[in-house]
């Protein structure tokens, strides 16, 4: 039994520093832009293998000098009531719960996340793209700590420009060039719908050979997003955010 109370320990100390090395991780971004993500990192070895220079964009952009259409184009898109809550939609998640179970039996990858942006975000920062019920736990916790330690303005912002917007685009910087050759300041209603209908699927939308069948009708979901981009807000507080 000694060897066994050994690894445990083990294994608890090994969960303790990590979870460590994530809130250390998460607080310094309070001060500086994170260089990248996991996912972007494994987007880059997918397509780039040994060669480091193989076409994959990012381009930090500041808050401020992004469009309030496209901040306001994504919220609709990805999470509406992002400044009001704490990092997870409840009902949402019981939804993708329900959904989970009567997919018993099928692969992890069919597993549903009816996620946030700051759930998403902890995704893409830290973890895998395997959808299993361990990387789920793993995900609330940093979910947690991006909301603990990082105002949601900056939150925002972080997602903003890491999120995928095509094969090897990253950021809002890159996709508002590699889309309308523009800055993302000076994007247009239209324009910002159009980016933010990507997201669910952004390498479908930017390239027809990874689109499958029944894939998202993004003009579908440009007019739903431009009808209702000027009904969320930008701020903690509803009342605050201009039209």
């Amino acid at each position: 039994m000694r060897w066994f109370a050994y690894l445990a320990k083990c294994l608890l100390s090994g969960l303790i520093v990590m979870q460590l090395y994530f809130v250390l991780q998460i607080s310094l971004w309070s001060w500086f832009n994170p260089s990248n993500t996991a996912f972007e990192r494994a987007e880059r070895w997918r397509l780039c293998g040994m060669h480091w220079s193989c076409g994959l964009r990012s381009d930090w952009v500041p808050y401020q000098q992004i469009s309030s259409n496209l901040k306001r184009a994504v919220l609709v898109s990805e999470d509406d009531i992002f400044f009001q809550h704490h990092g997870v939609r409840v009902e949402d998640m019981e939804k993708a719960w329900e959904k989970n179970q009567q997919r018993k039996g099928q692969s992890k990858t069919a597993l549903r996340g009816g996620s946030t942006i700051t759930q998403q975000l902890a995704k893409n920062l830290f973890l895998s793209s395997e959808q299993d019920y361990l990387r789920k736990g793993q995900e609330l916790l940093i979910t947690a700590y991006l909301e603990l330690i990082l105002p949601k303005q900056r939150l925002f912002e972080i997602y903003l420009n890491s999120v995928e917007w095509g094969e090897g685009v990253f950021g809002v910087g890159a996709a508002s060039q590699h889309y309308f050759a523009i800055s993302p300041a000076a994007l247009s209603r239209e324009e910002s719908a159009a980016l933010a209908s990507a997201l669910p699927a952004p390498k479908c939308f930017d390239k027809g050979q990874y689109c499958r069948r029944g894939s998202i009708d993004y003009p579908l979901r440009q007019e739903f997003i431009l009808e209702n981009m000027d009904r969320v807000a930008l701020s903690p507080n509803p009342k605050s955010h201009s039209r």
